[in-house]
């Protein structure tokens, strides 16, 4: 999301082939260059899709005799996010026919965000086509993955006025109301604060299921509806 201090971003890591295959990976990505970009890049959909897509872009990255450009070398976000693009639908491509079709099994969807010198920070969206959106004013913040169950607390909540500590929180609320309703998501969550105009990563690590502050914000959250609910005046019946 886009905040007035900068970028926020959190991702869970859970996978899964079915209830009996559950795993644990990554699904951010950073890439920096002190002083000069950072850049950071989130995943959903199918895992070989994803990771493929990671490892070229840091492959490229770290060869610049590449023919391709590599996103330590463009010169903005914009750009950045069409070589993510194409990146993506590369690879799609290659996994089988038919890959640039959204409900592809291969299929898979992004988010890139960051900031490089001389502009401001900007966040897109790719979707498994190939093509993407930018978040803006109107959309000011995206979700990949499994969104229903999350997104009916961030469209009450968000303000572009938060700070990274209030995000946070209205963050874990999101991804607790997620977890709770959905086998396919779970902890631990990754996050990267990244302040506008830093030019270095900000604030970043893993947050576990088990860790005592997600766990006060889960009960506490439980406990809230809870009391709303019983403050609400109560239902009639006629007659």
């Amino acid at each position: 999301m886009i905040l007035d201090e900068g970028l926020v971003f959190m991702s869970d890591t859970r996978t899964n082939a079915g209830l009996d295959n559950i795993s644990t990976f990554r699904k951010m990505t950073l890439w920096e260059q002190p002083g000069e970009r950072v850049i950071t890049l989130m995943a959903a959909g199918n895992l070989a899709t994803t990771q493929a897509v990671v490892s070229l872009l840091d492959e490229r990255s770290k060869s610049p005799e590449e023919r391709k450009p590599s996103l330590l070398q463009v010169p903005s976000l914009f750009q950045a996010a069409r070589v993510v693009a194409e990146t993506l639908r590369e690879v799609i491509e290659q996994h089988g026919k038919g890959g640039l079709q959204s409900d592809s099994p291969f299929g898979a969807t992004l988010i890139i965000g960051g900031q490089i010198a001389g502009s401001p920070p900007r966040l897109f969206m790719i979707y498994p086509e190939g093509n993407f959106i930018e978040a803006g004013e109107d959309t000011p913040f995206f979700q990949i993955g499994e969104t229903k169950y999350g997104r009916p607390i961030l469209v009450r909540a968000y303000d572009r006025g938060l700070g990274f500590e209030a995000a946070m929180k209205l963050l874990l609320v999101s991804f607790d109301s997620t977890v709770k309703t959905n086998l396919t998501v779970g902890a631990p969550f990754d996050y990267h604060f990244y302040p506008t105009d830093s030019l270095q990563a900000g604030p970043r690590g893993r947050i576990a299921q088990d860790d005592p502050y997600f766990q006060v914000i889960s009960k506490g959250w439980g406990d809230a509806l809870k009391d709303a609910l019983d403050s609400l005046p109560e239902f009639r019946f006629e007659g």
